[in-house]
């Protein structure tokens, strides 16, 4: 899908260009260096507190005795008993860490009191798939097992992220539905990297600012690993999944000139199939992640609004059913 600057909304033309400045030019080798160097200037960023949020740092231990880094965020004054949301981070399955979305925690926090946990999963260019995912079901676990001292209720969990994190949202949200250990109340996988075919008409030839055809191969690349270009698994790329029945409840949104446009929309059309409420707007002129690039234009407010709304919905009614 050929995307022409006129296409782009207004607001958001100067910061897409700016952006592809870093990788207009890169080459496959050159890219997972800048997804390595990224990673060391994230990294910087571990800890960091946010204004009117409790955060603390928690580690849970993996089948091989390695560590898990979550990152757990509160209002000041809970008062119990709160939903918990399971909050993963995007950054195409290769970098990123859980700080740099703290204004969603922020925004999820102050729109319902929720606690929110993020985990520092393993990103694809240290270990590919099913690493992530992993990391991230089990953080769920965790969650489940420590309801009382998170302050959150067990059998009420929502699941969320943006991009790879919507595309991890989408996988655990199947994982555990198949896996029947935990049950997810809600999910919000936001324009969601779920489908490493690159067959959709937004996915080929598409060279919109900040995530285009090239990097998305390149990123799909290093996480499937020794899985790429063979069987890949569902919970690799859920795009792939038939079953969707019983799944939660869920919202998303997506912009209409990027890659994940049409795959989005096959997802959401999946699981309204299958008789799942789905919440979904597509905002025109919009890139990807257009509303963490430049959340202050006027679009990234409508669905930044958009997606809070329907959160603010499902706590006040999925989460009041089970109360």
């Amino acid at each position: 899908m050929k995307v022409s600057y006129k296409m782009i909304d207004k607001q958001l033309r100067l910061r897409g260009f700016l952006f592809n400045l870093l990788v207009s030019r890169s080459s496959e080798d050159k890219y997972i260096k800048l997804m390595q160097t990224v990673k060391k200037l994230t990294s910087r960023q571990k800890g960091r507190k946010v204004d009117g949020l409790e955060m603390t740092e928690e580690w849970i231990t993996r089948e091989d005795g390695s560590k898990l880094r979550v990152c757990v965020y509160k209002p000041l004054h809970l008062k119990g008993d709160a939903p918990g949301v399971l909050w993963l981070h995007g950054g195409g399955y290769a970098q990123g860490i859980p700080e740099l979305f703290a204004n969603t925690y922020k925004r999820l926090i102050e729109a319902r009191d929720c606690v929110v946990v993020a985990p520092d999963y393993r990103l694809s260019i240290e270990a590919p798939y099913p690493a992530a995912l992993e990391d991230s079901y089990d953080t769920l676990l965790w969650m489940k097992k420590h309801a009382e001292y998170l302050g959150i209720k067990s059998n009420q969990l929502m699941v969320g992220g943006e991009s790879a994190g919507a595309g991890l949202t989408a996988a655990v949200t199947h994982y555990a539905r198949d896996k029947g250990d935990v049950n997810i109340a809600f999910q919000m996988p936001l324009y969601p990297m779920i489908d490493d075919r690159m067959e959709t008409e937004s996915a080929r030839n598409n060279h919109a600012p900040i995530w285009n055809s090239r990097t998305n191969a390149w990123a799909w690349k290093l996480y499937l690993g020794e899985f790429y270009e063979k069987e890949v698994p569902v919970y690799a790329a859920p795009a792939r999944a038939v079953a969707y029945r019983n799944l939660p409840p869920a919202v998303t949104f997506v912009g209409d000139i990027e890659p994940f446009r049409d795959e989005t929309i096959q997802y959401v059309e999946n699981l309204k199939r299958a008789g799942i409420s789905v919440d979904f707007e597509m905002f025109e002129g919009c890139y990807h992640g257009f509303d963490i690039i430049n959340p202050k234009a006027e679009v990234s407010k409508k669905a930044i609004s958009f997606f809070i709304h329907s959160f603010k919905y499902a706590v006040d009614h999925y989460f009041a059913e089970q109360k």
